[in-house]
């Protein structure tokens, strides 16, 4: 079954999506800007954040819910009211419902208004498993929660899985120049910052600002020789082995310094072009949640590029909440993926072969 050629299959889910993420966004810049404004030298208060990704969920959820009316509703999603119903979360749970209330409100789009427990079952339409059958939107609504506080990189990061496949993905980024991400067409747009990536199977992939500005296609960089390749990674050391990146990089001859950035804005960044190479290689033992990386992927893939763990096996998004991939995560062009997964078995080779430190 096909849409016709002016309504593509999952239009309506993908129009769906985009305002849930742009909505999402305006109550996240809302609390990113408090945070900075707010002299908290101590990051260790993580309660900004968390009010912003509960709320980033609950307006995600509700949109969808509002949007698309067919089918049964199921969501696998990062968060779950459990310690929002515990006594000492009175203030934060206050704070979620106002916020939310208050970005309905400015945002117009859907008269309504949220009680707090209204606010709860709405985080709580997020506990599916996802799994191989029927369709599951797949949500982290803040990927980068370490970026988002340091007033860095971050994505409200929404996908849709049809029968265990991605077939939609829409990924917000707040803080992405769209200046830089490329030129559109060579028109200036300003200093636009506020990227929304989106891309459906089969229809290539698009971004736009987060404003509503028009989508323009994009397409991953045609670098051949990795010497011109520059590499993302992960910012935080606990998120990816920079040691063995590194070596991957050497082995390759890529020149330039990686890229280091939060959440999977790498993965549009890579999808327009900027940036040849994305590597994520976690400390053992870490498993891969599927809402990290199932928006990011199918943009990137929708772009031209490949994403694949480091057996270079595409990604299963099929078997609930986790992802089983052997030992990382690679995403590059058709052109540089050859001699990237070579150099990334033969870095992990040795290391693993390597002497470990007493």
């Amino acid at each position: 079954m096909s849409g016709s050629a002016g309504s593509p299959l999952y239009a309506a889910e993908l129009a769906a999506a985009k305002k849930a993420v742009a909505l999402a966004a305006r109550l996240c810049q809302t609390v990113q800007q408090e945070i900075l404004q707010s002299d908290i030298q101590s990051k260790a208060d993580k309660s900004p954040v968390t009010v912003a990704d509960y709320g980033s969920q609950v307006l995600v959820s509700l949109a969808l819910n509002m949007e698309v009316t067919s089918g049964s509703f199921s969501m696998v999603a990062e968060e779950d009211s459990e310690d929002l119903r515990k006594d000492n979360a009175e203030e934060i749970l206050e704070h979620i419902t106002d916020l939310v209330n208050e970005t309905l409100a400015e945002n117009g789009s859907y008269n309504i208004t949220l009680s707090k427990e209204g606010i709860l079952s709405a985080i709580d339409t997020g506990k599916s498993e996802g799994g191989p059958s029927g369709r599951h939107w797949v949500l982290d609504p803040i990927d980068g929660t370490k970026g988002f506080l340091r007033g860095g990189q971050y994505a409200i990061a929404l996908a849709l899985l049809d029968e265990g496949k991605v077939v939609l993905g829409v990924l917000g980024c707040p803080n992405l120049p769209l200046t830089s991400i490329s030129n559109l067409n060579g028109s200036s747009s300003g200093d636009q910052t506020g990227a929304l990536f989106s891309a459906t199977i089969g229809c290539g992939a698009e971004v736009e600002s987060l404003e509503g500005s028009p989508p323009q296609k994009i397409s991953v960089c045609t670098i051949d020789n990795p010497v011109n390749a520059s590499f993302f990674e992960s910012y935080e050391g606990a998120h990816t082995m920079h040691d063995l990146t590194g070596s991957i990089a050497e082995k390759l001859g890529v020149q330039a310094p990686p890229v280091r950035i939060d959440s999977q804005a790498k993965y549009g960044a890579l999808a327009c072009g900027v940036g040849a190479i994305y590597l994520r290689f976690p400390h053992k033992g870490y498993k891969e949640k599927i809402w990290d990386h199932a928006a990011g992927a199918i943009v990137v893939t929708e772009a031209g590029g490949v994403v694949t763990d480091a057996s270079g096996n595409d990604l299963d998004f099929s078997k609930g909440r986790f992802l089983d991939v052997d030992t990382g995560i690679i995403a590059t062009n058709k052109q540089l993926m050859p001699s990237l997964l070579k150099s990334v078995q033969e870095a992990i080779k040795e290391k693993s072969q390597a002497p470990s430190p007493l």
